[in-house]
Order: structure tokens, then sequence, then C-alpha cells
């Protein structure tokens, strides 16, 4: 396995926000707790041991344990599990959605970056234990962003109408998905392999949360994974008091906009993730999943017909806190309250709206975690690697908009030189001097002047333009080849790990590819990789 690195900004893929975050910019330390280097988890484990009970730690093993009921836990996590009992024993946690079969291939990325970040922090730090945690996102209600994966250009989708938390979803139905995958995949032993996997995870359980769970555990168990469900009426019992901050007093609202205007401020590249609402919860029951509104005293379920006194409303959160759904501002908090946890890793949209969160977590008590970007890789076969050292190619110009990379290599490739850099420096040398003569004779003439150099410059621009463009057509051969091996890596022009399932690299390579995974992704490195098998 060859690994070549780039940064996170030399890709292109990431926004300025995440990028400036990685540099460690002075002025976006006010929105971190501690950033993520290995001497630095020290002062995080002393902070979150302080400031995380043995009786949380009871609810939440108790939880789990019955979450793993009917399930197969393997070794390793279930003494994950029993250990999170030990004041000893912190987590650090990733999150995902319930895509159809895991949906987008980064989201392997992200558990294994989890799993290799517990096992360096057990190398750095032997008197404690760190379990990986993948937190399942059963309560998000958009079916449409989970219900498909893509399989060799082809998006699979499971057609369905759906309300409410979609971890409550029956996977009645899937079996025609499975017909449809099956044909794709072929009878290869991988594909086999692949088959079962589909077939015990949705056509043997009865709802998305269980199949996402099994699927999940059978890819990592054995590495000791702990799969975490929120839409659990213990756990969201300790929410409670929180919860009355936000419904009542609206604390994170002030706090999360203040931190807003003050990202804001601070860059116009900077974009806002996500803006908190006045109330960041839903009220939830099967089949319904809506924002809580308050109007005039008085607290309405959106498009119901349900409405609460203040009074009826804080007895309904006190009686049956599992009818209160945190929403993407909310959830974090939850996160941190429930588990004795360390690190969060996810990719660049989820830390962008971890950085709002900062002060509100600060107005609580509530240690903030440390905020991980998850590795991501493109991962090349050998067939791709012999196309592109072929082409002449390196790994960061497989990062390009494909028409910087097709005019770059023509400059390269071509026997005329397509560059008029040189014509242009002595077209500025030359109206420099007729610069100095306007000013000498009559300066009206400056603006005269100005618009002939512009004029100048603009036909040279055009030239080039052409003259790269008859090249193009030249080179035409060499132009599709270009296309051709950057389409395949790159599809729909995004990143190969947010377009392919992994279905289609284990097709390839079975195991290996999960345990070339485990080996090359180092959480704590903070490059882009590019992996060569």
């Amino acid at each position: 396995m060859e690994i070549d690195c780039l940064s996170f900004r030399e890709t292109g893929y990431f926004s300025s926000l995440i990028c400036d975050y990685l540099d460690e910019k002075e002025e976006l330390r006010s929105f971190y707790n501690r950033f993520p280097k290995l001497e630095n988890f020290e002062g995080q484990i002393k902070e979150k041991a302080t400031n995380f009970s043995s009786e949380n730690r009871k609810i939440l093993v108790s939880a789990l344990k019955e979450q793993y009921g009917h399930i197969r836990a393997d070794r390793a996590t279930s003494q994950n599990i029993l250990r999170l009992e030990k004041d000893t024993t912190f987590t650090v946690v990733t999150g995902h959605q319930l895509n159809l079969f895991t949906g987008p291939l980064y989201f392997l990325y992200k558990i294994v970056s989890t799993i290799n970040l517990t096992k360096r922090l057990k190398q750095a730090y032997p008197g404690y234990d760190f379990v990986p945690v993948y937190w399942m996102a059963t309560e998000d209600h958009d079916f449409d962003e989970i219900n498909h994966f893509s399989f060799k250009g082809k998006k699979i989708r499971w057609n369905r109408s759906a309300n409410g938390a979609v971890g409550r979803l029956s996977t009645d139905g899937l079996n025609g998905i499975f017909e449809v995958f099956s044909a794709e995949l072929g009878e290869s032993p991988h594909a086999e392999y692949l088959k079962k996997l589909f077939k015990e995870a949705y056509l043997e359980h009865s709802t998305l949360t269980e199949a996402t769970r099994f699927l999940a555990n059978e890819l990592f168990g054995e590495q000791g994974l702990v799969i975490v469900d929120g839409d659990n009426a213990h756990l969201k019992r300790l929410l409670v008091p929180y919860a009355e901050k936000d419904i009542f007093e609206q604390l994170p609202y002030k706090e999360v906009s203040k931190s807003n205007e003050k990202l804001s401020r601070l860059s116009n590249k900077y974009s806002i993730q996500v803006n908190p609402r006045e109330i960041n919860f839903f009220y939830l029951k099967d089949g319904l999943r809506e924002r809580i509104i308050e109007k005039r005293g008085n607290y309405f379920i959106n498009d119901t017909e349900l409405q609460f006194s203040k009074a009826e409303l804080l007895k309904e959160l006190h009686d049956h806190p599992e009818r209160f759904s945190p929403n993407v501002i909310a959830r974090p908090l939850y996160q941190e309250i429930i588990l004795p946890n360390l690190c969060y890793i996810g990719g660049g949209g989820e830390l962008a709206y971890w950085l709002e969160l900062k002060s509100y977590f600060d107005a609580l008590g509530i240690v903030f975690p440390v905020l991980l970007l998850r590795n991501s890789a493109l991962v090349l076969s050998t067939k791709h690697a012999e196309k592109i050292k072929r082409l002449g190619l390196q790994p960061q110009d497989l990062f390009l908009k494909q028409n910087s990379l097709i005019n770059k290599k023509i400059r390269q490739i071509s026997n005329i030189d397509i560059n008029f850099a040189p014509q242009k420096k002595i077209l500025e040398e030359q109206f420099a001097h007729l610069y100095e003569l306007a000013k000498q004779t009559d300066k009206s003439f400056l603006g005269a002047v100005r618009a002939q150099e512009k004029k100048q410059k603009n036909g040279l621009d055009k030239l080039e333009k052409r003259l790269l463009k008859a090249q193009r057509r030249r080179l035409k051969d060499h132009v599709m080849r270009l296309t051709e091996i950057q389409n395949e890596l790159f599809p729909g022009q995004s990143l190969q790990e947010r377009q392919l399932n992994f279905s289609e690299l284990y097709l390839a390579y079975g195991d290996v590819f999960i345990e070339m995974l485990q080996k090359s992704l180092n959480p704590l490195q903070q490059d882009f990789l590019v992996l060569r098998s």
C-alpha cells in the first residue's frame, strides 16, 4: 500500500473555516476547547472525569445492554460496554445517518478513524480505557437523504412513503431492493458475502434502527465498536433539565446566535452551517416528528392539532422525555450528557456546526469535546495508478477542476509554448514607458493609455485561449484519457468518498479493503490521503 498526502486546503474540496481550523488560526481559538493533538487529550480526560457522574454511567450501560439484547455482540463490544461503568473509561464518538447499506463510502472512514483513535489513545494513556462509539441518527426524519446508495454509477433507491423518525421505519419492502442489488453484484465470493450481509441486515430485522445496528456490528464488532441509539426513554431523562432551558428559556438560541454573529464578523468566507431556532426540539411519536413552536405563551406542534400550555408541556417533558427529540443544535449536547466522551469525529460540515456550539456548552457547564476532522481518502486501484503514471499526473493534479486539469496537461505536452506571460510582461514594460510620457506631456491621456493596455492584454488572453483550444482539439485523445480517469475517480465531479458505496470496493478487495483502511487511516494525521493498492 502506497500513500500520498495532500493538505485539505490543497484539495479544494474543504471550506475556509475548516482549513483555518486545521491551521489553528488564532481568531478561531474561542470556538473550541482543545485542538486534536495527542498531548491535549490528557487535559481533556481530567476535565471530563470531573464532569461526568457514575450515575450517568450506570444509566448508559443499562440502556446499552437493553439495546444489544436482540443482537449477538462480539466479545470486544461486550467488554467495552461493561468498561463504560468504570470512571477510567472514556469514549470517542462519530455519528451518521441510517443510510441504506451505509450510504456513501465515508461512513467507513468515520468509524475506522474512531476505532483507530481509541487504539492510539490507549497506547499514549495506558491507565485508561477508550471505547469507539457510533451514534446512530435514528431520530432524523429526512427519509430522502438516506433512502439510497450508489453502486457502479447507478442509484439504488428505496421508494416508499415515510413520516417520523427514520429509525422506527419498518424494513418491509426492502426485498425488492435486495433483488435489484443482487443482480448488479454478480456471483463472486465477495458478491455472495455482500448479498448475505444485506439480506441478514434488512430482510431479517424489522426496523431500520435494528438493521443498521446489525450491519455496523457485523462490519466492526470485532474492533469493539459500541453502537448507541439515542431514541431511548432512560437516556432522554438525563436530557430533561437541559431541554427545559432550551424550550422555556431559549438559552441555546441566544448563545449560538451570538457565536454565529461572531463567526460571520471574522470572515465573509465563513458560512454559517446551521442557525438555531427559538426551540431546538421536535415532538416525537410513531410517524410524527414535528417542531415545537411557542406562540403567546402556548406551545404548538407544527402541522398538527396538538397544543400545550407551558405547565402541560413541562409535565409532558417529565412524564414522557422520549417524546422530545433534539435537533441538530441540541443533539450534540445530548450526546455529551449521556457519554463520557472526549472527542467527536466528523466531516467538514459537522465540525462547522460544532464550532458554533462552544459558548452554549460553556453556559450549561458541559465539557466541550475535542473536534477532529475524520480521515478522507481517494482509493486508487492498480489499474488507475498505472493510467495516472502513463498520463504523467501527480496525485494533486487529480483534484483540479476538470478544465484546469486538461489545460495544465495540454500546456505541458504541447510542442508549442501556450503561455503568453512573457509577451504580457513586454507589453507592461512598453506601457510603463507610455504612462511616463503621458504624465510628462498631458495627464489627460492616462485614461486612454490604460484603456489601450487593457485592450491589448485582453487580446493576448483571447489568442492564448484560442491557441489552447486548438491544441486541445489536436490532442483530443489525451484529453479523453484525462477526462475518463478523472470521471472514474471523481464521479459527478465530487469526491469518491461522497459518491461510492463501500460495496463497490469490497467487491474488488474483500476484507482486505477494511484492513487496508485500518492500517492506513491515522486520525491525528490531518491530511487527505491517496491510497494506491
